[in-house]
């Protein structure tokens, strides 16, 4: 069966760096809140301005048209230095994620030095606290002969020479049009290493212009979004930063770092900002109802929020029910809850929930509509798409592009269901726990550990060992409750037994760069004797709370003040 999507409206702009002139000619911009609260603006007709004379900088040094510069930089001014200054370089940017897990440097250093490596990047972008942990990653990257990596952020605002300004910075992208390559994002390698998504200019452009539809203007007011998440997701990148230069709205923008620390942050800008639009992953609505106390949130109003969205890992009912009833008393409106589905070889979004309808709940959460423009197809379970956002294909990679790309359709690698017209998503066909010949998604045995007690939320996994019997369910649990317990709920929600619990220590669980469980990785661990059970580490920290959480991939630090 096969869902459609309404015709794709026109494009508003040819390219990214078409865009960001556009926004540059107006008042709006973007807004940098810290821990503390406080605010600093950066309108876009000053971003464009940095990264001009950033532009300049860069092709000083000898970069070239279509050269890769890898970003490795926290959010914030430095980022859309180096991110837009690219561009208008007439490079492409490759955000990478910063040093994480100050115990899994190794695993960090094997990841980055394999994504510089695979994007054959001639720069790599950092500042000189992040620089200090890349000399290992660049050491074993092997750049190809000619080519130099560089880990430092150029300063090229107070020292532009002469000549590196906006015309001659701009030189080298007067040729640059819809089809050539605008980005590579790497996938976030759940089951598998990450792939370098290759995008065009006309890939993500479609994407935001499908995404603009939902977001229709209210009264002729710009939408207001606020966001936390981190900008080498594609979520954070193309759904709130590129979404906010296309379609031009002000932006504030949260360290995903503070967000973690302290949660009602995230709504207390919402509510400051009188924010229309924001959006998360399931976990954070979740986190939200577990962290936040009614104090933190005196004098919030979340009326305004017409857009609570949710995409990225798994939704789970319970969790949306929560959100909605314990924030109802700060004016927020269920209707507001719309799940998403979408993946980074798709730009970003590949349906939505139709606006201010709510979530449709059952065992499964519909995931809505193909966006106008995108097709949506299930075959044996197994969801395809096809439309002006799927990626051009995987950098560098024409036999891994042959696997999950034919004839225009994208194999997602997830499994679904239609009904009533709309999407459901039900889980990951390589995660498959296949018990007594029947198929069973590891959700929902891990869904089924919602809220017991001692059980560290969205960190369970569920899979398939092998045993004399045959393949038997394992469960892997970070925290410190009953495995019993665990057997007993499990079975009462689900009917089956697990044969095997281990309750593990905090941040032991591996996870991708934008912080999904690799559930592979994991049984492969369990199989090799290399999780760690909680008598072996300290006791729980803020630190290790941020290690476990979606966004797992953060420069580590200590809690907010």
């Amino acid at each position: 069966m096969i869902l459609r999507g309404a015709p794709l409206p026109a494009v508003r702009h040819a390219t990214i760096m078409e865009a960001l002139a556009a926004a540059a000619r107006t008042p709006l911009g973007l807004t940098f809140l810290d821990a503390q609260e406080r605010e600093a603006p950066l309108p876009f007709a000053e971003l464009r301005a940095r990264a001009l004379r950033l532009a300049g900088a860069l092709r000083a040094i000898g970069v070239e048209r279509g050269d890769r510069v890898a970003i490795v930089l926290p959010t914030g001014v430095d980022f859309m230095d180096a991110f837009f200054g690219a561009l208008l370089a007439g490079a492409v940017p490759v955000p990478l994620y910063p040093p994480v897990r100050l115990g899994r440097l190794e695993e960090f250093h094997a990841r980055t030095a394999r994504m510089i490596e695979v994007v054959s990047a001639r720069v790599v972008l950092s500042d000189a606290r992040v620089s200090k942990l890349l000399g290992v990653s660049l050491a074993r990257a092997r750049p190809p002969l000619g080519r130099r990596l560089v880990a430092e952020l150029l300063d090229a605002q107070p020292h532009a020479p002469d000549g590196a300004g906006p015309d001659r910075a701009s030189a080298g992208t007067e040729q640059a049009g819809p089809g050539d390559l605008a980005l590579i994002q790497f996938s976030s390698g759940t089951t598998v290493d990450p792939k370098p998504v290759a995008l065009t200019h006309a890939n993500i452009l479609s994407n935001v212009a499908a995404i603009d539809t939902f977001v229709p203007e209210d009264l002729g007011v710009p939408q207001a979004g606020v966001s936390w998440l981190p900008l080498y997701h594609d979520m954070g990148l193309i759904g709130c930063l590129l979404m906010a230069v296309a379609h031009p709205g002000p932006l504030t923008l949260l360290p995903p770092e503070v967000f973690l620390a302290k949660p009602a942050l995230w709504l207390r800008a919402i509510s400051r900002k009188r924010a229309t639009i924001s959006v998360a992953p399931n976990f954070a609505y979740g986190l939200c109802v577990k962290r936040i106390r009614d104090e933190e949130l005196e004098g919030v109003d979340l009326s305004s929020w017409q857009l609570a969205l949710n995409g990225a890992e798994p939704i789970a009912p319970a969790v949306l029910r929560r959100f909605a009833e314990r924030f109802a008393k700060f004016g927020f409106d269920e209707r507001a809850l719309t799940p998403v589905y979408g993946l980074s070889e798709a730009s970003l979004a590949v349906t939505f929930t139709p606006r201010r309808r709510g979530p449709r709940l059952g065992d499964a959460v519909s995931v809505g509509l193909p966006l106008p423009g995108v097709e949506v197809r299930v075959t044996d379970s197994r969801v395809f798409v096809r439309g002006p956002s799927v990626m051009r294909g995987y950098f560098g990679n024409d036999a891994a592009t042959a696997v999950v790309l034919r004839d225009g359709w994208l194999d997602t690698g997830d499994l679904g269901f239609i009904e009533d017209g709309e999407l459901y998503v039900s889980g990951r066909a390589k995660e498959l726990v296949i018990l007594r010949g029947k198929n069973f998604a590891p959700q929902e045995f891990e869904d089924a550990l919602d809220a017991l007690d001692g059980v560290r939320a969205g960190c369970a996994v569920a899979v398939g060992v092998p045993t004399d019997d045959g393949e038997e369910l394992a469960l892997l649990v970070e925290g410190d409750a009953d495995p019993e317990a665990i057997r007993t709920r499990v079975l009462e929600r689900t009917g089956i037994r697990a044969h095997r619990v281990e309750m593990l220590a905090s941040g032991t669980l591996p996870r991708t760069s934008s912080g999904k469980l690799r559930r592979g990785e994991a049984r492969r661990q369990l199989l090799e004797g290399e999780l760690r059970p909680p008598d072996r580490v300290n006791a729980v920290t803020v630190v290790k709370e941020m290690a476990r959480s979606w966004l797992a991939p953060l420069v580590e630090r200590g809690p907010a003040k």
